[in-house]
């Protein structure tokens, strides 16, 4: 999904503007991780970059989304731009544990 929300409707208070935004970036992320996944690919990841446009979109953590959302409903931004892209993802094995020898 790339996409650039207005922050600013006429007749909707800012604060439910931004929760309709994090309201439709956890309803997508729901519905990508329902998908079947690729042979060989443990979950879904997700690639994600926040900004005021496309330009100055930093890449962001999934679960700092919502605040990077927060802030710029906060600084007085008139828009963001929101990027989420699934992707797959591969789970890192742990190295067998070891015990210290005393």
């Amino acid at each position: 999904m790339k996409k650039t929300f207005p922050l600013h409707v006429p007749g909707k208070e800012d604060v439910r503007v931004v929760e309709a935004i994090k309201v439709t970036v956890a309803k997508y992320v729901k519905r990508e991780r329902r998908k079947t996944l690729p042979e060989g690919v443990d979950f879904w990841d997700f690639c994600c970059k926040v900004g005021a446009d496309c330009g100055t979109a930093a890449d962001t953590h999934l679960t700092a989304v919502s605040k990077a959302i927060d802030e710029a409903g906060a600084a007085g931004a008139a828009e963001v731009y929101l990027e989420v892209m699934a992707c797959p993802g591969h789970r890192a094995k742990k190295p067998p544990y070891q015990q210290e020898e005393t």
